[in-house]
């Protein structure tokens, strides 16, 4: 199924589509087939698909294995089917996620920040702390990826 319209969009380097989100817009847009949503604790959707990942506001997630698998799954089905990563305010977590997704694309482990910030939300990434996560993971991340 498509997108219809171009709300929130992010093209990623390979072509998928995925949505990033704020809770608030989530929940008056048309809902994705399948969403990945980083708060605090579960948004209990009945009309979408999703997997929730813990993740409180301006910090990291709490599992960094479940988040990645989490952006696997969303990565994998976004060609297919209507993807969205959302958090609370659109911004940070959803960014941060958007810039694992973007490696996942093709961008460079180095590029990755700018090119959500560019494509995305200029704040996206809002925190140090989630700058340095993703040091951490996007290098294992290009090493292990076996799309």
């Amino acid at each position: 199924m498509k997108w219809t319209g171009q709300e929130h969009l992010v093209r990623l380097p390979d072509g998928a589509l995925i949505r990033g989100s704020s809770l608030k817009q989530s929940r008056v847009l048309p809902p994705p087939d399948f969403g990945v949503y980083l708060l605090g604790k579960d948004p209990r959707f009945t009309d979408r698909e999703y997997l929730w990942v813990k993740w409180r506001d301006f910090s990291i997630p709490s599992s960094t294995v479940d988040t990645l698998k989490a952006l696997r799954e969303a990565y994998g089905r976004a060609p297919a089917e209507r993807v969205e990563i959302a958090c609370r305010g659109g911004v940070g977590r959803t960014g941060t996620a958007l810039a694992v997704l973007a490696v996942l694309g093709g961008i460079q482990v180095s590029d990755a920040v700018e090119w959500v910030r560019h494509n995305y939300h200029p704040k996206a990434v809002e925190t140090l702390g989630q700058r340095r996560w993703l040091l951490t993971v996007l290098p294992e991340l290009t090493l292990n990826d076996d799309h």
